[in-house]
């Protein structure tokens, strides 16, 4: 079954334009707003592998390009994810790349420039990347701020998009195409979570993401209260704070 992917302005059109370019993509937007679903639907799309890569600080470019192992009692390579990627003319993702520490990155940078090459110094090999190949990364910019962020080096290399989260008509479009769930089920799920995404006072690190909503309307549509559906699979994760819960509670209530 094909992965579903509902196009918000011209996403897919430059995704196209990118990949026949050899230029890389930045995808910048919120936790939860289809970037990672963008991808894998491009990758389906354009029948090529993906190799996912979720960056994090504890990545080392060894854990990417790749390292020698001890195996049978002989010392041999094994490809990272990025290496990998590079050798099958794969899509690269680079999921939250921010994440990841400056000194990864830029061992990077050869791969998302006009030289398109890979320098692996543990065994002395350059490796080109073959048309097929295409380097995406994304990152959360809200999250980062006052934490990391790209440096102007790397974020130069990219083309950039933002995604965020789609008009009500258009959410409420994913959530039935997905689930199934009733349309008024969507509609109130919807409006909720424009509820509360208006509360920037509440302090959530997040807000309400499509991902959640998602969530939410495969419980209501297995027979979950739709109240009790929001609270565990909304409310329960964007926070533990009790006075946040309680408010968020009564935001519920107001829809269901």
């Amino acid at each position: 079954m094909a992965i579903y992917y509902q196009e918000i302005e011209n996403e897919i059109a430059l995704f196209q334009r990118c990949y026949n370019l050899k230029l890389p993509l930045l995808i910048k937007g919120p936790t939860g707003c289809g970037k990672s679903q963008f991808v894998t639907a491009m990758a389906e799309r354009f029948n090529r592998q993906l190799v996912k890569v979720s960056c994090n600080e504890d990545t080392t470019a060894s854990d990417l390009i790749g390292r020698f192992l001890l195996k049978n009692q002989e010392t041999v390579w094994q490809d990272g994810p990025v290496t990998r990627a590079i050798r099958i003319g794969a899509f690269l993702y680079l999921d939250e790349v921010a994440e990841a520490r400056e000194d990864v990155i830029v061992a990077l940078h050869s791969i998302t420039d006009h030289r398109r090459e890979l320098y692996i110094d543990r065994t002395n090999e350059t490796l080109k990347a073959p048309s097929d190949f295409f380097c995406i990364a994304s990152y959360n910019p809200g999250y980062q701020r006052g934490l990391k962020d790209l440096k102007p080096s790397t974020r130069q290399r990219f083309v950039t998009i933002s995604f965020n989260y789609p008009s009500a008509d258009t959410e409420k479009k994913i959530l039935i195409s997905l689930t199934g769930i009733e349309i008024k089920h969507a509609d109130s799920l919807v409006r909720m979570a424009n509820g509360i995404r208006a509360q920037t006072h509440m302090g959530l690190r997040e807000t309400v993401s499509t991902r959640l909503l998602v969530n939410a309307s495969y419980l209501i549509n297995s027979g979950m209260n739709p109240h009790e559906a929001s609270m565990v699979a909304i409310a329960e994760v964007l926070t533990d704070d009790l006075k946040t819960l309680d408010a968020l509670r009564q935001l519920i209530s107001f829809s269901f």
